[in-house]
């Protein structure tokens, strides 16, 4: 088996405020075919592969896994797509209405949907991970431009702002050889550079209380750490793996469960968030109010 994936380095953090969502959008618009390839799926299954994408904050990442023989196969689909996507105003409201339904199921429908977004505004100010990659409201999908996606796709979506990486069985010569055969003739573009805002220094504490219909009460902490680069993101990547699991004890009594992780950004060139969650049976509310009084 062979694994092909191409990552952008585009996220949440290079939109702007008041067009948000924009990075995920485009993680569904890159399906929706070329003029050599209407329709992504379609070769891709033919070599017996499967594919898939993500969006975080600080990139995107588009994967193949097929058999290594069909390697080439999924480079030039690649390869394709990011030198000719179509994108058209009846693909692009398709595709509009596809996110604001997902935004709606993730974030409105279903209980504590919307805590992850709320912790985010809070815990951040000015920078761009104040907000999660679906955007901060299905507003600014809607109001997205044929022109503003079209200019989106041309800014980020070049081979100057991405990275081809093949995982197989493969003498590398020949990997680089398919990857040039593809990729090669495209217009390398330029890397764009954004300007991304500091976020200042935090120096009191910020809390949040938020009533809504959920079957328990949940209480979430969050710490500010290092980028993933730095080497206080693995401290704090081992202290959430201690801090993880099981259930919450207070005054001899089990309160509810705790998970912990480090969420949020990928925190590639700027800050990460340590999550403490804390979930309590429905009757619980003493124990928050005792947990209140430590936070």
């Amino acid at each position: 088996m062979a694994a092909v994936n191409v990552i952008y380095r585009v996220g949440a953090r290079n939109e702007r405020p008041e067009r948000t969502g924009f990075a995920h959008l485009f993680e569904h618009l890159m399906f929706r075919g070329t003029r050599a390839v209407p329709d992504f799926d379609e070769p891709v299954h033919r070599a017996m592969g499967e594919n898939n994408a993500y969006t975080n904050n600080d990139y995107t990442d588009y994967y193949i896994t097929l058999p290594r023989e069909n390697v080439e196969t999924a480079l030039w689909l690649e390869a394709d797509r990011m030198g000719g996507l179509e994108i058209g105003a009846e693909v692009l409201e398709a595709e509009k209405k596809v996110v604001i339904e997902e935004y709606k199921q993730r974030y409105l429908n279903q209980p504590y949907g919307d805590m992850w977004a709320l912790v985010r505004k809070l815990a951040y100010e000015v920078h761009p991970y104040r907000w999660p990659t679906i955007g901060m409201t299905p507003e600014h999908v809607v109001g997205a431009t044929l022109g503003e996606v079209r200019e989106f796709y041309k800014r980020y979506y070049v081979p100057a702002n991405a990275i081809v990486a093949v995982a197989a069985d493969m003498d590398p010569g020949e990997v680089f050889e398919l990857v040039e055969k593809w990729f090669g003739g495209l217009d390398g573009g330029v890397r764009p550079v954004d300007e991304v805002p500091v976020e200042p220094e935090q120096g009191a504490a910020r809390r949040l209380e938020v009533e809504r219909d959920v079957p328990a009460t949940a209480l979430t902490v969050t710490f500010g750490m290092g980028g993933r680069m730095t080497r206080n993101y693995y401290g704090c990547d081992i202290l959430s793996d201690v801090l993880a699991g099981g259930a919450f004890v207070l005054k001899g009594e089990i309160a509810g469960f705790v998970a912990a992780d480090n969420e949020g950004a990928g925190g590639v060139e700027g800050e990460c968030l340590a999550l403490t969650r804390a979930v309590f049976d429905s009757d619980a509310g003493h124990w928050v109010a005792s947990v209140k009084k430590y936070a």
